[in-house]
């Protein structure tokens, strides 16, 4: 491969790489909340390169790998641990990306990316205010605290396709909900052993 094709092809693994992580709810969700401090979009632009810079300096990396170096990056860098199912998800479409790059395949770069940015998702946040039992009595109700809830919503940016963005689903319902009996009175949550 010639070197002007190689830097091509390097430009192009480059922008699909921030392509990848542009379109990934968990790091838009990091960002849009600041999750990172006051500088979570420059952390966030940093990411690009520094995942990039990763692959090309480790040649031989296995997927495992990938998935432990994000999910490290997003715990140092944005204090989020990311339990979604989307981290696989990302570190694959990640891998597959360098291999057509180690191949010189800019065309697929080019495709890859291109799908990408058609199928991207605006993820935004909006707190929400949990309901009450019905069977607490309205003198009690002053007592109780009302806890805040982030609701996750996503919505197509791409003009050409009508498909819905998909929502991760947690792999055990039960563990994302905090039960009343679990709030004790002065405000704290007994937090419970996984069964």
């Amino acid at each position: 491969m010639m070197a002007g094709a190689a830097e091509d092809v390097r430009v192009l693994f480059g922008a699909a790489v921030r392509a990848a992580l542009e379109a990934w709810p968990a790091l838009q969700i990091a960002v849009e909340n600041g999750f990172g401090g006051v500088h979570s979009q420059e952390k966030a632009e940093w990411l690009g390169g520094a995942v990039e810079d990763y692959f090309i300096a480790n040649a031989d990396l296995e997927l495992e790998e990938i998935e432990d170096f994000l999910g490290e990056l997003m715990t140092t860098e944005f204090d989020t641990v990311v339990d979604d199912g989307s981290l696989p998800q990302v570190s694959q479409q990640l891998w597959t990306m360098f291999h057509h790059f180690q191949k010189g395949d800019g065309a697929a770069l080019q495709e890859m990316t291109s799908q990408i940015n058609q199928k991207k998702c605006k993820v935004t946040a909006t707190p929400l205010m949990t309901a009450k039992e019905t069977d607490v009595a309205e003198d009690d109700v002053d007592s109780v605290e009302e806890m805040e809830v982030k609701e996750v919503t996503a919505t197509n940016d791409g003009a050409t396709t009508d498909e819905v963005c998909p929502q991760p689903q947690p792999s055990d319902p039960d563990t994302q909900t905090i039960k009343e009996e679990d709030i004790v009175e002065d405000g704290w949550t007994i937090v419970r052993r996984k069964k």
